[in-house]
């Protein structure tokens, strides 16, 4: 087979193995109750839907990768995504254990109330997260200003600093293959190269995790995102780097099918380490680093404006910038549509400067 019917073959095999994958997976975790408890009081519709479904994204690219195993780049984006894949299984399964009970509240007076960062407008409902919010319930519950409507089980979590550092032993896994290049748009940074890949890998994982809040908004961008990578490998005669891409590519719309609005599966974290840390990967391992970060900008944009939120620089009324969009009335599937529209916009400009100006 020649290149091209290779390049298919590889992407139909990872959509229709995820598909059928992504059917299995959703009916055993149903069977567990392995299911989502939101805490965003416009998500409370999606509780009872299965989580943990980048488990079919894992074994999607681990059969594409075991069936095509003579190409080096995609088994270890194969073994890099498993990797991760798994890390963010133990988020996943640490996060079935509920932390403590929050209230969900509705505001019953005539006028605007500030309750804890958050203003609430007269019948607007919130949830009292933070410690202030907590103490405004006492003084507004003794005024009669505002109403418990509800419960809002909170998921423990991993702490950030722990996070951390398991996402830098993923970055291990990939140096050690040997495979990463020390060159970065042209130029040899030696053993620089070491903080960089750290630095993508973490990046990514947290960029595509972020991301991951509405039906079908992380897989489709990441659809989107590799493939444009896929085709400007291809296009720059970069054969063996497109492939990573292609099955990622193929991975992603086959979790889609499930996962699109309104999503009948989630992927987790799971599934959005997975999915960061296979892409970055790629970039890595096919040298289109700089193409990957452009095309992955609406992650990435998404994680600066979280940033200044933490860093007090801006207010953001909902964290992260999708649910702010939501909670000023957006609906969830225009911001969705959104976002991906913005992602291909930005893909089809790379790909078109990029080769009507530089080459």
């Amino acid at each position: 087979m020649n290149n091209f019917q290779i390049d298919i073959l590889i992407f139909i095999i990872a959509l229709l193995s995820t598909i059928f994958f992504t059917i299995v997976i959703k009916r055993v975790l149903i069977e567990a109750n392995v299911t989502d408890k939101p805490i965003v009081t416009e998500h409370s519709h999606k509780a009872g839907t299965p989580t943990m479904g980048g488990l079919a994204i894992l074994l999607g690219i681990l059969l594409t990768s075991s069936i095509y195993f003579t190409n080096r780049y995609l088994m270890i984006v194969a073994i890099i995504m498993a990797t991760a894949g798994i890390i963010g299984l133990l988020d996943d399964l640490l996060g079935l254990k509920t932390k403590e009970i929050q209230k969900k509240v509705r505001n019953i007076y005539s006028t605007p109330i500030e309750m804890g960062r958050l203003m609430l407008k007269p019948g607007e409902e919130a949830r009292v997260a933070t410690e202030k919010a907590k103490k405004d319930l006492v003084k507004y519950l003794a005024e009669k200003k505002v109403e418990i409507v509800g419960e809002a089980p909170i998921k423990s979590e991993v702490e950030e600093s722990e996070k951390i550092i398991a996402q830098i032993i993923i970055s291990l896994f990939l140096l050690g293959s040997g495979a990463v290049s020390s060159s970065v748009l042209g130029i040899d940074i030696g053993y620089f190269i070491i903080p960089v890949v750290i630095f993508g890998i973490v990046g990514a994982i947290n960029a595509v995790n972020l991301i991951d809040g509405m039906d079908g908004l992380a897989a489709g961008i990441l659809a989107i995102a590799s493939s444009a990578c896929a085709i400007f490998a291809i296009t720059t005669n970069n054969v063996d780097g497109a492939l990573p891409f292609i099955a990622l590519a193929g991975v992603s719309f086959g979790f889609l099918a499930l996962n699109r609005y309104p999503a009948s599966i989630f992927m987790g974290d799971t599934g959005s380490f997975a999915l960061g840390a296979g892409y970055i990967t790629a970039a890595f391992l096919g040298n289109v680093l700089y193409f990957a970060l452009i095309a992955l900008a609406i992650p990435i944009i998404s994680v600066i404006v979280s940033l200044l939120h933490r860093a007090h620089i801006i207010n953001l009324p909902v964290e992260p910038l999708h649910h702010t969009l939501n909670y000023k009335g957006l609906s969830e599937k225009k911001i969705v549509l959104l976002y991906w529209g913005i992602t291909l916009i930005i893909c089809i400009l790379a790909l078109y400067f990029y080769h009507a100006f530089i080459i």
